[in-house]
């Protein structure tokens, strides 16, 4: 059973790179479609939310526009992920300490619980602050 899995792991490592550079190349990209409303930044212009932003308009700067608007979904996502996992960290938290019983050890890691989950809420608003940190460097 194990050499059948060893033979099925390196077939599929020997094939993986085949098939990944066997399709064929993606078309080139020509602009973005904006998902934040970026409008009103001094320095360069943006479209509203929803509209294309063509790379060879001359009136917008949508290599910057694109840029800000994907680190605000990256960071988006990121926060709602964090978020989830800080509710859930309390909950079971919260349940620790709630069914412990005066067990010390069950206080504690109750107790731990909770303090991740806010060492974890305080990286979620850090991801929160990453665009306005992004924004002070390209000089928006």
């Amino acid at each position: 059973m194990k050499k059948l899995t060893l033979i099925l792991i390196a077939l599929i490592m020997l094939l993986a790179p085949l098939m990944a550079f066997g399709q064929t190349p993606p078309a080139e990209v020509t602009q973005c479609t904006m998902r934040h409303d970026l409008v009103g930044f001094t320095g360069f212009t943006c479209p509203a939310a929803g509209v294309a932003c063509p790379f060879d308009d001359p009136v917008l700067t949508c290599g910057a526009c694109c840029l800000l608007d994907t680190i605000y979904t990256i960071t988006d996502w990121i926060f709602f992920i964090v978020a989830a996992l800080v509710t859930i960290m309390v909950l079971l938290g919260g349940y620790n300490l709630i069914t412990a019983g005066g067990d010390p050890a069950k206080v504690d890691k109750g107790k731990q619980y909770v303090l991740w989950a806010c060492i974890g809420f305080i990286v979620a608003l850090a991801a929160k602050a990453i665009p306005s940190v992004a924004r002070a460097i390209i000089g928006v």
